[in-house]
């Protein structure tokens, strides 16, 4: 039993593989068969791409065609390289500097050198990122001096700082220059303070004491020739009292320029009393023109009758009043004015700087004043003189109101002739009148001149400079 079971097992394995088999041939015949048919496709397109190419290139028809195609295909293998290239290599650029600092490499403590310009200019080329990176650096023009001794050179210029990468142009390429060497020389030292108006005008800065009264110049010859004198700047910015700094000096020549040289020290210490002179004055008012329509300035009313002015003590000594200038040909009725005060030369400020005045006008009249003396002034040579009608007085008219005018003498005028140009013989001298303080009143000469005959003799008292009387022959 067990014996045909195997036999029947066996003999269906066989079947088995002999139909494996057979498939697998099968496959392979038609695998065989496509790929045949393939290479028969492929043959029959040879053959009539073959046929089309001798029908094409070798009929009479198509030639100046195919010879345009063959021409163009010729060009575009020969030009390949180039227009590869054309393509590939980096695009080339250039940019140019302007006014790039040129600096010198020398001895600067034995040598003065000129002639080396500020700036110089620069075309900086190459590719695009190069340019642009080297225009950017913070690259240098120099000019290479160590190993020249005293006296004219002829320098190229060169440039450090911008890379490899680029092609420099500089101009100017070459520079002249001179090397002087350098002696020194002691200087006085004088002084300038600086940013005066940064400090408080009521203040005053008073004679600074410095650490040293002489400081040493280093430059050529020729450079210490042309100093004039050193000063130390002192700078006031906000200064309110006593104060000590360290003052820059400066060299200048006789028009007052700087001039470059070496100074040691190069600053210097110095101590500055701050004080803050003042002084009370009284307030005048000076009357220009005259008030319309015959009137007079009757009064004058001031809110302030006094000023503090602030300045140096040398300027306040001489200081007893200020100004305030009225036009009186504006008024022409009772008015409240305000008026700037007008400082004195020297001084810097003042507690008020405005006044209000009241003005009030009344009716102008005139009075006549006989017997006024004819005084004399500036008798510098002390000459005797004599008038020929022994003339010594004169008459003069006062125009105010009546209440200005009416107390009014002759005592009160003073009348004189200037004999500064004074010479020997009979001439006339001009009448000149001094005009009463606060301007409500004017005076004014009934004669313009008068005759004096002047001696040649001089007066042995040698006190006739000024005098009530010239009628000393």
């Amino acid at each position: 039993m067990s014996e045909n079971k195997d036999k029947r097992n066996v003999s269906e394995d066989s079947r088995t593989k002999t139909e494996l088999a057979n498939r697998i041939a099968g496959q392979s015949r038609r695998v065989a068969s496509t790929y045949q048919h393939i290479e028969d496709g492929v043959l029959r397109a040879v053959r009539w791409f073959s046929s089309f190419i001798d029908r094409t290139l070798f009929n009479g028809k198509y030639t100046k065609f195919v010879s345009l195609i063959l021409a163009i295909m010729l060009y575009a293998v020969v030009n390949y390289n180039s227009r590869s290239s054309l393509y590939t290599n980096t695009l080339k650029t250039s940019r140019d500097l302007y006014g790039v600092s040129v600096t010198a490499k020398y001895n600067s403590d034995t040598f003065e050198m000129t002639g080396l310009p500020d700036t110089a200019d620069l075309t900086i080329t190459g590719d695009a990122t190069s340019v642009t990176s080297a225009a950017n650096s913070k690259g240098v023009v120099v000019a290479d001096l160590e190993g020249l001794t005293e006296g004219n050179h002829e320098v190229k210029l060169e440039t450090e700082g911008y890379g490899d990468n680029v092609r420099i142009k500089i101009d100017p390429s070459n520079v002249f220059i001179t090397l002087k060497k350098k002696t020194t020389q002691a200087y006085d030292l004088s002084y300038d303070f600086i940013n005066l108006e940064k400090m408080d005008s009521i203040y005053s800065v008073g004679t600074p004491s410095f650490e040293y009264t002489k400081v040493n110049v280093r430059a050529s010859k020729d450079t210490l020739n042309s100093i004039a004198f050193v000063k130390a700047l002192i700078d006031v910015s906000g200064q309110t009292s006593d104060f000590t700094q360290d003052a820059r000096l400066i060299a200048y020549d006789v028009n007052g320029m700087p001039v470059s040289a070496d100074i040691y020290p190069s600053t210097i210490s110095v101590s500055v009393p701050v004080t803050s002179p003042n002084k009370s004055v009284a307030i005048n008012v000076e009357i220009s023109g005259e008030v319309p329509d015959g009137q007079a300035i009757e009064s004058i009313e001031m809110d302030q009758q006094s000023v503090t002015i602030y300045g140096p003590e040398s300027v306040l000594n001489q200081i007893d009043k200020v100004v305030v200038t009225l036009n009186a040909s504006t008024i022409t009725k009772d008015s409240t004015i305000m008026r700037p005060i007008t400082l004195p030369t020297g001084v810097n400020s003042s507690n008020i700087n405005q006044i209000t005045m009241t003005v009030k006008l009344g009716e102008g009249t005139s009075r006549k004043i006989d017997d006024v003396k004819i005084n004399y002034r500036n008798n510098t040579n002390n000459y005797k003189a004599s008038q020929p009608e022994n003339k010594t007085t004169t008459s003069v008219t006062v125009f105010g109101t009546e209440n200005n005018i009416a107390n009014i003498t002759s005592d009160d005028i003073y009348v004189y002739v200037d004999m500064k140009d004074a010479k020997p013989g009979l001439q006339e001298f001009p009448l000149q009148i001094e005009q009463p303080a606060g301007g409500l009143i004017k005076y004014s000469l009934d004669e313009a001149t008068y005759e004096l005959n002047v001696l040649g003799e001089t007066n042995d008292e040698g006190e006739n400079s000024e005098g009530t009387g010239v009628n000393n022959g």
